[in-house]
Order: structure tokens, then C-alpha cells, then sequence
């Protein structure tokens, strides 16, 4: 048997590079902590204003931003209102807005032409959900559960999806699909509705 030389090398290993504090380094040329987390509070007054007011028309680029600081708000308020009206539902909300995001999502990708993220339907859904949070506000104080609380929660599922929907067409350029969309939107809104209500 002859045993052939065995070289022993020594393993490389990537080298990280070690950040020191130089005392020439400032502060002043870092951007905002909020900026950089893609906080942009002007973006989310607007597109709070285009879902208070259907009538007013969507900015199509400010809408297709994915922002999802003003959904995750106004969910934890919808759940919140529900709380202070002596329902535990924080589950079933955040639940039914992963479901709805996920099966408008797949709706407007088979109807548009251009396709749409999961966090831009995430955002719209969830920015329109502000006039169920007013509705939630109202259970607080008034039972809704006869026929005048049926007629509110039928109009704010109206508001909701018409809001919902004229800011989708306006995004994916679907003119002419608006009560195409409006009527899944409906249903989910209905949902959030039946939760509000009973």
C-alpha cells in the first residue's frame, strides 16, 4: 500500500466586515426612522380622504403603493370598537380580512389585464374598511339589530364596496368592471358587517 501525501489546508472562511464608529460619522445624512419603514403620512391622510369621500376620484399612483400601515390600524380599531361593544372578535376579523385579501386577490388577477400584488389588494381592502369602523363606533352606543341598524350597516357595506371598487378600477385600468367588482367587495364587507351587527 502507498499512502499518497496528504496536504492540510487551512478553511477559508468569509471575512464580515467589522463597522466602527468613526467620529466624522454624523447622524444628520441618516433619513427619518419612518421613511425608512415606508411610512408616509401624506400618502395615508389621502387615501383616507378617497375612501371618506367615494365621490372624489382616485389617485391611481398613490393607491398602487403598498402601504398596509393604515389597514393594520383601522383592523386593530374595527376589533377594538367590537371589544368596547362586548364582542371578542379580534380573531375573526384579522381572519376574514387574510381570506378576503387572498380571494379578491385571485379575482382581480383573473379579470385585469395587468396583474395585482397581494399588498396593494391588502391595502385598499383595508383603507375601506374605515366606514365599518364608524359603523362599530355606532354599535357602542345603539343596538343595530332592528331595522334601522340594518339599513345603516347596508348603506356603510355600500360605501365600503363602491369605495373598494372604484379605487381597484382606478389602479388596474377595468373601466366598465366597477359592479363586477363591487359585488365580491360587498360580500366581504357584508362579513365584517354581520359581525358588527350581531
Amino acid at each position: 500500500m502507498r499512502i499518497v501525501g496528504y496536504v492540510y489546508e487551512e478553511p477559508s472562511y468569509p471575512s464580515y466586515p467589522s463597522y466602527r464608529f468613526q467620529p466624522n460619522d454624523s447622524f444628520e445624512d441618516e433619513p427619518p426612522l419612518l421613511e425608512e419603514l415606508g411610512i408616509n403620512f401624506d400618502h395615508i391622510w389621502q387615501k383616507t380622504l378617497t375612501v371618506l369621500n367615494p365621490w372624489k376620484p382616485a389617485d391611481g399612483s398613490i393607491m398602487n403603493e403598498t402601504d398596509l400601515t393604515g389597514p393594520t390600524m383601522f383592523c386593530f380599531a374595527l376589533g377594538s370598537m367590537l371589544l368596547l361593544a362586548g364582542k371578542i372578535h379580534f380573531g375573526y376579523v384579522y381572519t376574514m380580512s387574510i381570506l378576503g385579501c387572498l380571494g379578491i386577490h385571485a379575482l382581480l388577477n383573473l379579470m385585469s389585464i395587468t396583474g395585482v400584488s397581494h399588498g396593494c389588494v391588502a391595502s385598499v381592502l383595508g383603507y375601506c374598511l374605515l366606514p365599518m369602523v364608524i359603523l362599530s363606533c355606532f354599535a357602542i352606543l345603539f343596538s343595530l339589530r332592528g331595522i334601522a341598524g340594518s339599513v345603516l350597516a347596508a348603506g356603510v357595506i355600500g360605501w365600503c364596496s363602491f369605495s373598494a371598487s372604484k379605487i381597484f378600477i382606478t389602479t388596474l385600468a377595468m373601466e366598465g368592471q366597477q359592479l363586477l367588482v363591487a359585488y365580491p367587495c360587498a360580500l366581504l364587507y357584508g362579513l365584517f358587517a354581520l359581525l358588527t351587527v350581531f
